[in-house]
């Protein structure tokens, strides 16, 4: 899944692709380098971003969809109903719902889910997350999530741990070695480390700095992308996508001499 973000404040590339032309671009660019599906969101939802307005969203990922869906599968990365609508209208097949709340939205349009967890909102999910057992509770969440939305109707569900949404460094990486226990329940598991700031420290304690910045955190976003593959995770969300899948194919053992 290429990530896509047509914001102007993403931890990433906020203000990147803000510019309808160039955010095409990047789609098609990704597409052509093995992105299955391209995932467009107009809202940052990185600790502490302030909420957008629903036409704002609409208006800045409408053109952009609409564009991309005619040439390859597009997903939507919103919270908001009449979003999720709007983008389904331009195009787009799947909703990637960090709020894991548009089940009932995405029954009623016939496309598919990926209910992600997080504990809290964007403005408090990072101040002091705490779990009895991180693991657990994430499965049983999402387990329930998904469970509501096939009752729904709706054929394609994923489960998204949610890694860096409420969680320290210790709970992220709980997530990621006991990844298993996610793809064990049965539902395909989504998953998104590119880039993310546990990354940046972890690189961080190896170098001997104080954390590496976002742009240079690729080994870190690749290992615990093709780490969790090696688990059975079946999609992972990325910024980088050619060494990513070439990381996959490595993995996967698909290249030949």
């Amino acid at each position: 899944m290429g990530i896509l973000n047509v914001t102007p404040d993403s931890f990433s590339d906020g203000g990147c692709f803000l510019d309808p032309d160039t955010a095409v671009v990047h789609g098609r660019r990704m597409a052509a380098e093995g992105a299955a599906v391209i995932d467009v969101g107009g809202e940052s939802t990185r600790p502490g971003a302030a909420e957008v307005e629903v036409d704002e969203e609409i208006r800045r990922v409408l053109p952009v969809v609409e564009a991309l869906s005619e040439e390859m599968r597009v997903s939507i990365d919103t919270t908001k109903p009449e979003v999720a609508r709007a983008a389904v209208g331009a195009g787009a097949s799947l909703i990637n719902d960090v709020s894991a709340s548009l089940w009932p939205v995405a029954a009623e349009l016939g496309v598919g889910w990926v209910a992600m967890h997080r504990q809290g909102d964007p403005h408090s999910m990072q101040d002091a997350p705490t779990y009895d057992d991180v693991v657990s509770e994430v499965r049983d969440f999402l387990v329930e999530r998904a469970d509501r939305a096939r009752e729904a109707g709706i054929d394609e569900v994923w489960i998204d741990p949610g890694i860096g949404f409420g969680k320290t460094k210790v709970h992220n990486l709980s997530l990621l070695r006991h990844v298993g226990e996610l793809v064990a329940t049965g539902y395909p598991v989504a998953i998104g480390t590119s880039r993310k700031s546990m990354l940046g420290r972890l690189l961080a304690a190896s170098d001997g700095v104080d954390e590496v910045p976002t742009h240079d955190r690729l080994e870190g976003s690749l290992a615990t992308a093709t780490w969790a593959m090696a688990q059975g995770v079946r999609m992972v969300r990325a910024h980088d996508v050619l060494p990513t899948v070439q990381a996959a194919r490595v993995v996967g053992g698909e290249i030949q001499d």
